[in-house]
This record gives C-alpha cells, sequence and structure tokens, in this order.
C-alpha cells in the first residue's frame, strides 16, 4: 500500500507539467507537511501502512515543482473523497508505469527496460 501511495503522490505530482517552472516556497512545503497534522489524514495514512515519517520524508524528497504542483492542486482536491475508478486508474497506470521501467514487479505481463 505504501507504493500505491507514494505512486499516487507522484502522479499527482507530474500532471500537469506545463507548470514545471514553478518553484516551491517554505510556505509550500510548510502547507503540505500541515496536511499531515490533521488526524483524518493521519488516520487515513495509517490505515494504508504509511508511517508519518515516511509521508514527511516523501515531501522533504519532493523538487520544488513537484511541491509547488502539489500545494496548488489541495484547494482543488475534494474534500470528501475522489472518484474510486480514477484512484484505480490511477494506481494501475503507476505500477504499469514503474514496472515498465524496472522499480516494482507487480505485473507479470510487463518486462523491465535494460
Amino acid at each position: 500500500m505504501f507504493k500505491q501511495v507514494i505512486a499516487m503522490l507522484v502522479v499527482i505530482c507530474f500532471t500537469g507539467t506545463s507548470q514545471a517552472a514553478m518553484i516551491a516556497t517554505p510556505t509550500d512545503r510548510s502547507q503540505l507537511l500541515g496536511v499531515l497534522e490533521r488526524v483524518e489524514v493521519q488516520n487515513q495514512l495509517q490505515a494504508h501502512g504509511v508511517s508519518i515519517e515516511q509521508a514527511k520524508a516523501r515531501i522533504a524528497a519532493l523538487t520544488d515543482a513537484e511541491a509547488a504542483e502539489l500545494a496548488g492542486r489541495l484547494d482543488e482536491l475534494p474534500a470528501g473523497g475522489i472518484d474510486v475508478l480514477a484512484v484505480v486508474l490511477v494506481v494501475f497506470l503507476v505500477l504499469l508505469l514503474t514496472d515498465i521501467l524496472g522499480f516494482t514487479k507487480v505485473f507479470p505481463f510487463t518486462k523491465p527496460m535494460k
């Protein structure tokens, strides 16, 4: 499940690459870290097997453009939940991509790039 959460974060970060020139400010990272302080977010992360420390480390590892993009999209994301089909599709595509790139081996029908 940790890989899936990270994969979803990566997909969210890489959507809208036309804004790649954005530079993250300390406020962007603070906003992302502030979201992790919310009890409901912590409960969901723990339910998916992700510790708060792991999530904070991933936020720290984001590039400036990724952090700015993700922080900018926080207001756009639905508060009550997200479309399950969209999540399944995103997770599938990310896992497929990571299989093809050789980072994971989830699907038996993929062959990693050399």
